[in-house]
Formats: C-alpha cells, sequence, structure tokens
C-alpha cells in the first residue's frame, strides 16, 4: 500500500522540481536555492534507488 503513494508522491515531486527548474533557465532566471537543494536531493535518491534495485537484482540472481 506504501508503494503506489511513494511512486506518486516521487512523481509529482519530480514533475515540480524539474519544470521549475527548466522554466526558470528558460527566462533566464536564477533557481531558489532551496529548489537546486531538492534537485540534488532527488537526484541522490534516484541514484540510491537504482543502486538498491540492482543489488537486489544480482542478490536475487544468486540466491537461486
Amino acid at each position: 500500500m506504501a508503494l503506489p503513494i511513494f511512486a506518486l508522491a516521487y512523481g509529482f515531486l519530480t514533475t515540480f522540481i524539474l519544470t521549475s527548474l527548466s522554466r526558470n533557465r528558460r527566462e533566464a532566471r536564477p533557481d531558489a536555492p532551496v529548489l537546486t537543494l531538492m534537485g540534488h536531493g532527488l537526484m541522490a535518491a534516484s541514484a540510491a534507488g537504482g543502486c538498491l534495485a540492482l543489488s537486489a537484482a544480482a542478490w536475487a540472481s544468486l540466491a537461486h
């Protein structure tokens, strides 16, 4: 039950951050520091999630 809620929140947050950053770049405005930090945090969370998924897949393939 928690995974679909987390995935939906992650999707909304990702869309908001990336849209805001691209609009600021297009309008040649500086990014808010909190928006930049959230973007870096989202990138780190995505990388960590990808590493965890690869680790789980490798572990599952070795367990059989």
